[in-house]
């Protein structure tokens, strides 16, 4: 599985994905720590990501249609 993880997702996360066989890149990887929700979305997307966050902004499903996207988790720690 693809995934992208939000900047506030712990650190050793990627890593324990990809130890499971996951291709997972970080929010931070790429350069897009503190730019928009939408700009961060729409990376995620482009590379056809899961996106894994804890970001409450991403919990409007008007916005974020289930089915419309290669999937999204948010969850809180």
């Amino acid at each position: 599985m693809q995934i992208k993880l939000d900047e506030n997702m712990p650190a050793g996360l990627a890593a324990m994905l990809a130890s499971f066989g996951h291709d997972v890149d970080t929010v931070p990887e790429e350069g897009l720590s503190g730019k928009p929700d939408l700009d961060v979305w729409a990376s995620a997307q482009r590379g056809e990501r899961f996106f894994i966050t804890q970001d409450l902004d991403f919990s409007d499903i008007r916005l974020f249609v289930p089915g419309s996207h290669h999937g999204l988790l948010l969850v809180r720690l």
